[in-house]
C-alpha cells in the first residue's frame, strides 16, 4: 500500500486535494482528525489535546489505509503535528517524534501558499503561511523525504498531484 501525505500551512487546500484525489483513484483518504476533534472542543487547544489529536490522525489514516486500493492520502501528517506543537508550546512530545520517524510516506505534497487565505475559525496564522512553508521544506528536506512541491490554483495543483501518483504507482508496479 502506497501512502501519500499532503502536508503544509493552513488554508492550502489540503482537505480538498486529498478528497479529490482519493475519489480520482478510487480509494480512501483519512481526513484531517485535528478539524473534527477542535470542532467538538473548540478552538484552544493544549499539548495533551495535541497528543490526542496525533492519536486521532494516526487511527484514521490506519483506517483508511485499511480500506483503500494501492494508494491512500492522508489530509495531514505527523509533521503537521510537530511542527504545530514547537510554535504553540515550543517543543513537540517524543513520542511523535519517534512516530514520525516510523512512519515515512511514499511520498509528502506540500502545498503552496500562493492561494487566497480562507477564514476559518479554526484557522489561526494568515500572515504566517510563508514562515510555516519554510518549516515544512527545511524539514523534509533534513529528513530526506521523498516530497514534492505543488503550486497553483486548485486545478494546477490537482493535475500535477496526479501526475506525480501516476508516476509513483507506475513505479510501484515495476
Amino acid at each position: 500500500m502506497l501512502r501519500v501525505s499532503l502536508t503544509g500551512p493552513e488554508s492550502t487546500g489540503k482537505s480538498t486535494l486529498a478528497e479529490q484525489l482519493a475519489a480520482h483513484y478510487r480509494t480512501s483518504f483519512a481526513p484531517e482528525f485535528a478539524r473534527e476533534y477542535l470542532e467538538c472542543t473548540g478552538p484552544h487547544y493544549t499539548l495533551e489535546d495535541l497528543e490526542e489529536i496525533a492519536r486521532g490522525q494516526i487511527e484514521w489514516e490506519e483506517r483508511a489505509a485499511a480500506r483503500a486500493h494501492r494508494v491512500v492520502f492522508c489530509d495531514t501528517d505527523m509533521l503537521v503535528i510537530k511542527i504545530w506543537a514547537e510554535h504553540a508550546f515550543g517543543h513537540c512530545p517524543e513520542w511523535i517524534l519517534r512516530r514520525l520517524e516510523q512512519q515515512p510516506y511514499d511520498l509528502s505534497i506540500l502545498l503552496g501558499v500562493d492561494i487566497p487565505w480562507q477564514p476559518d475559525p479554526l484557522r489561526e496564522h494568515p500572515h504566517l503561511r510563508q514562515h510555516f512553508y519554510n518549516l515544512y521544506q527545511r524539514e523534509l528536506r533534513e529528513r530526506l523525504a521523498p516530497f514534492a512541491e505543488i503550486w497553483g490554483d486548485a486545478d494546477r495543483r490537482f493535475q500535477e498531484a496526479c501526475f506525480l501518483i501516476d508516476e509513483l504507482l507506475e513505479n510501484s508496479s515495476k
